[in-house]
């Protein structure tokens, strides 16, 4: 266990269907902690989306927020990150919005979110979701000239289409898919994979000794780079057929199972 650290993702990873963590990964959770085994969240959502699920279930952990962009200690301390200017965020929102695509599109600099319009139903299903809140404005409206990330919401008929426009358009960004309907953009470069990097470094360690748990496609990169990838028994089913080590799906207690089989945690 020298050295061990573990990774894991948020929505269909480490929460349930109901967004709570089952009690026994909980348990499992507090018993790394006990044992001075970090437990990271690395996710694509913002800090205000992460932090509420730590005072909801009464610990506190380093985190990775928009899949790699920003990462914080366990003092909310910025350890690492990266993101493009608000130039090329305008860019992106024009094309966009000129290609007429069926999305509403969020752009993030640090904690702050900041969409089109707030009456969207979709921002306001991504706000329920999160427990946080965007604001209406432009990318012009940041205080500092970084966007860590720009999300967009799709039309799950349309999200397959509108990643390869995209990724035509604007070929040298990081753009993936997070779920049937979440488009993810950031700098090139940034995924959860160079965040594990950087992360094991802080706590001198190496990917090597990381166990990392993910359940959709932005989390492939991560799984491959760590020595303990863990997919999801929910995870899309390609996924599944590239990745070989599986664990119980996020309402069966997949993160504690796996890490029991480890002898992690009892």
């Amino acid at each position: 266990m020298q050295n061990t650290i573990v990774f894991s993702d948020i929505d269909g990873t480490l929460l349930s269907s109901d967004l709570t963590i089952t009690p026994q990964t909980l348990r499992a959770i507090r018993q790394l902690q006990a044992r001075q085994i970090p437990f990271v969240i690395i996710s694509a959502r913002s800090p205000s989306g992460i932090y509420p699920i730590l005072t909801a279930h009464g610990f506190n952990c380093p985190i990775v927020a928009y899949s790699g962009a920003l990462a914080l200690d366990e003092n909310r301390q910025v350890l690492a990150h990266q993101g493009f200017s608000k130039a090329v965020a305008r860019e992106m929102i024009d094309f966009m919005q000129q290609s007429a695509f069926d999305l509403s599109w969020n752009a993030f600099s640090f904690d702050d979110w900041v969409v089109a319009s707030q009456a969207d139903a979709r921002v306001q299903r991504e706000e329920s979701i999160v427990h946080a809140q965007a604001r209406e404005g432009s990318v012009d409206s940041f205080a500092q000239d970084v966007v860590h990330k720009i999300l967009c919401i799709c039309n799950p008929a349309c999200t397959e289409e509108i990643e390869r426009q995209m990724k035509a358009r604007f070929p040298s960004y990081s753009i993936v898919r997070s779920s049937p309907i979440l488009l993810e953009i950031m700098r090139q470069g940034v995924t959860k994979a160079s965040a594990v990097r950087t992360v094991c470094a802080h706590y001198h360690t190496t990917p090597e000794n990381a166990y990392a748990f993910g359940d959709n496609y932005n989390d492939e990169d991560m799984l491959r780079a760590v020595g303990h990838g863990y997919l999801m028994a929910n995870a899309p089913e390609p996924l599944l057929r590239r990745l070989p080590l599986h664990t119980l799906d996020h309402n069966h207690d997949g993160i504690y199972a796996a890490l029991r089989e480890a002898g992690l945690v009892e």
